[in-house]
């Protein structure tokens, strides 16, 4: 009985010196937990990213010509109207020029008379020839005779026959000059003949290339000026747009002009006949607008079956810039020191490694590391300034994404909306 007393009290006495040792050991345990600061995290990985703009275009005929007949007459018939498909070299109209006809037929006139000009000049050296023969040919029978028998002939009757002969000789050279002569004439009729016959022709007004009549300026009956000064305020007989073949205009903001190079490729939508295609950039003008700091550029689109018409909108989406299957960590994560990017990475003991980073291509949420980080790596996302190098760390891991399209909009037109504006007014 009284060793089982004193058992009691022994167990009695050990026990609140048992509950203040792990009371102790829980309270060093919490406190250690609480000096470890936590910090959110997110782990590199593979993906693309992407970098777009969306312009709004307007599309303009590849060439506007206004057809202005090359001389002036009255209307005789015009054979097109504003909508009319036309083909280079078919009528578009005729003129009535009276006074080109009577021109034309006073150069077949004088043609016809410079043609008997050569050949009145051929007969007058054919004839000087013969009579120079018979001159020469005496001369030198009285030369032959004289010289056989001195004496015989007179010394006058020879010079006079030398003398004939002579004068028959410039009479074949002045033949033959006016034969050159008449040939010149001829030839300028030829000319001035062939200038009123092109006049002529410009009374019938082609159409210099293939489009569509967009606009009619002229009637029959109508006094129409040439234009043949580019001063010369004088009406045309048409206008002429090429829209088998359109260029897109877009105005690139100036900001993004260094992304934009010839061969280029683009998204184009055109709402209004619900069309989407592939365009390519062809040129652009290498200059920025003073006023709207954009650049223009132009997509050439084929339209040869005149769906699209000249003045519609179409609506662009540009790629900038575009990396697939690299490394991406989120933008928190990077921290500029000085000109160097770093990151802060986590070890497998959870402690904090400063490491330098080499940055690529980077979007509104990712950024691209092109040297520093392997796959897998976790980094600090946010509040890096609250830690040290070695420091460790109760990991947060946070979800963040690999891929990333940034959309840049520098203008879009919605179709319904401006129908619904037009529609409230």
């Amino acid at each position: 009985m009284r060793k089982h007393t004193s058992l009691i009290l022994a167990i009695g006495l050990a026990f609140p010196v048992v509950t203040g040792l792990v009371a102790c050991h829980t309270a060093d345990s919490n406190s250690k937990a609480a000096t470890i600061p936590s910090a959110k995290v997110a782990t590199a990985q593979r993906g693309d990213i992407s970098h777009v703009l969306t312009l709004a275009g307007q599309f303009q005929p590849y060439q506007v010509v206004d057809v202005h007949p090359k001389v002036s007459g009255y209307m005789s018939r015009i054979n097109v109207d504003i909508g009319d498909v036309v083909h280079q070299g078919q009528t578009l109209a005729v003129l009535e020029v009276p006074e080109l006809k009577a021109e034309l037929q006073q150069t077949v006139f004088q043609l016809q008379q410079t043609k008997e000009e050569i050949t009145r000049a051929q007969h007058e050296i054919n004839r000087a020839e013969a009579e120079h023969s018979a001159l020469h040919a005496a001369s030198e029978r009285l030369k032959q005779a004289a010289e056989g028998r001195p004496g015989l002939i007179a010394q006058q009757e020879l010079d006079d026959a030398q003398a004939k002969d002579l004068s028959s000789e410039a009479q074949v050279d002045a033949a033959k000059s006016a034969m050159a002569a008449a040939q010149q004439h001829a030839g300028a009729a030829q000319s001035d003949k062939q200038r009123i016959e092109a006049l002529e022709s410009y009374t019938n007004v082609t159409a210099p290339l293939d489009g569509v009549v967009i606009w009619r300026y002229a009637d029959t009956g109508a006094l129409i000026q040439g234009g043949t000064n580019s001063n010369d305020q004088a009406l045309p007989i048409v206008r002429l747009s090429q829209s088998s073949l359109l260029r897109l205009r877009i105005p690139v903001p100036e900001d993004d002009v260094k992304y934009v190079h010839a061969g280029d490729q683009l998204q184009v939508r055109v709402d209004a006949i619900s069309r989407s295609f592939t365009g390519k950039i062809v040129r652009f003008t290498r200059d920025v607008n003073f006023e709207t700091r954009t650049m223009e550029t132009e997509v050439d689109v084929e339209n040869k079956d005149l769906s699209i018409a000249p003045g519609m909108y179409a609506n662009t989406l540009l790629q900038l810039g575009h990396v697939s299957g690299v490394l991406t960590i989120p933008v928190e994560a990077l921290v500029l020191n000085g000109q160097q990017e770093t990151v802060y990475v986590l070890d497998d003991s959870n402690r904090i490694h400063i490491r330098n980073v080499a940055v690529g291509l980077q979007g509104s949420k990712l950024a691209e590391i092109t040297s520093g980080l392997n796959p897998g790596d976790r980094v600090v996302v946010g509040g890096q300034d609250k830690y040290q190098e070695g420091e460790e760390v109760s990991p947060l891991l946070i979800a963040s994404p690999a891929s990333e399209t940034v959309q840049e909009s520098g203008g879009m037109i919605d179709m319904k909306a401006e129908a619904s504006d037009g529609g409230s007014h």
